[in-house]
């Protein structure tokens, strides 16, 4: 087992992220064909709202997105409209879209440790968030694992808010 795959090991997946290029046919066809329900209408999000950083910059892209608690896991939407963002690559190089990371979570407490681990191996960071519920950040991790890979370090108020967000699944 490499370095990468130890450190994940520990952790607990927390999110599928989808990229797609229309999220309203993506939701229709998980609720519809497999079944998977749940999902919020789409939101609309500005990455300079929520701080995010493109390679070190804060970035200046819009997309929606929408998830649902899924079987243990939550499982993400997410539909680029406008602006250069790591969604966006993907779906640059991916124009059907598919899956673009897997998020692993753990108290905030331990982001630090596991963040610098990865950077230690060589592994650049893409994005980054600061959020009151978590701090992100997402490792271009595709030629290890094929996609990238988000930890998630979770605040207090972010657990409350992660319950909750599991109890609305119907």
């Amino acid at each position: 087992m490499n370095d990468v795959n130890k450190i994940l090991a520990g952790l607990e997946l927390a999110q599928i992220g989808w990229v797609v290029p229309d999220i309203h046919a993506a939701v229709k066809f998980l609720e519809g064909s497999l079944g998977i329900t749940g999902f919020p209408p789409p939101q609309h999000v500005r990455a300079q709202d929520l701080h995010m950083t493109y390679h070190g910059k804060v970035a200046d892209a819009e997309w929606l997105t929408t998830q649902t608690f899924n079987g243990g896991s939550f499982i993400e939407l997410v539909q680029p409209l406008s602006g250069q963002s790591m969604f966006q690559d993907y779906l640059s190089n991916h124009p059907a879209g598919g899956t673009q990371h897997l998020a692993f979570r753990l108290p905030v407490s331990e982001f630090e440790k596991i963040t610098s681990d990865l950077r230690q191996q060589g592994f650049t960071v893409i994005s980054e968030v600061d959020h009151p519920i978590a701090r992100m950040a997402f490792f271009d991790t595709y030629a290890v694992l094929g996609l990238a890979t988000e930890i998630m370090g979770i605040t207090p108020e972010g657990w409350v808010a992660i319950e909750q967000m599991q109890q609305k699944k119907p």
